[in-house]
């Protein structure tokens, strides 16, 4: 049948997800770093962790997006701000490689994927908006182990979102993680 034909394809990307690294932490000499699907899976775990803490906002769907956010990126990469590529041909690219894997999912998942992906990158939704805010503190958070692991300085993923969470917990878990990152700091002094 074709969804059992279709599932290698889908299997594929999940595959390149599985190894492609972060660009942002090879850039900065990280030794060892995540990849863009262990990057997804912490966001749905942490967005998994928040059930029944937002009023209003549909978790189940949270975490749903945060599995599929980057998924374009199985087949254009990890682009970056500092790539050089602008943000409508980063979107317009990851829109049509969308297009692609949505069309390989078996049982209709992959228009679900492609709508949950679209809604992410308009971040006008509740949820779209709770997933951007998971999406920076999961890259500070991992930023800060790095730090601590690696002794690099990554300044730079702070000094990029000091303005990028405005509703809770979001607001208290940046200002504790930032206090913590001040203290390890002051403490190598």
């Amino acid at each position: 049948s074709m969804a059992s034909l279709n599932v290698v394809e889908v299997l594929r990307v999940a595959d390149s997800l599985k190894h492609l690294k972060r660009t942002g932490w090879v850039k900065c000499g990280v030794p060892e770093p995540e990849t863009v699907a262990g990057h997804m899976y912490r966001m749905a775990v942490l967005a998994w962790s928040l059930k029944g803490e937002l009023p209003g906002i549909d978790i189940d769907r949270c975490l749903k997006m945060s599995l599929v956010h980057d998924i374009g990126e199985a087949i254009v990469g990890d682009i970056t701000p500092h790539c050089g590529v602008s943000d409508a041909d980063k979107y317009n690219s990851e829109k049509a490689a969308l297009d692609v894997i949505a069309a390989m999912a078996p049982n209709g998942a992959g228009a679900e994927w492609a709508q949950l992906w679209e809604e992410y990158e308009a971040h006008t939704t509740p949820e779209a908006k709770v997933v951007k805010q998971l999406d920076k503190f999961d890259m500070i958070a991992q930023a800060f182990d790095y730090e601590l692991k690696y002794g690099i300085d990554l300044g730079q993923f702070f000094d990029s979102t000091t303005k990028c969470f405005h509703s809770e917990p979001f607001v208290a878990w940046n200002s504790d993680l930032r206090r913590r990152r001040e203290e390890s700091l002051a403490a190598k002094k």
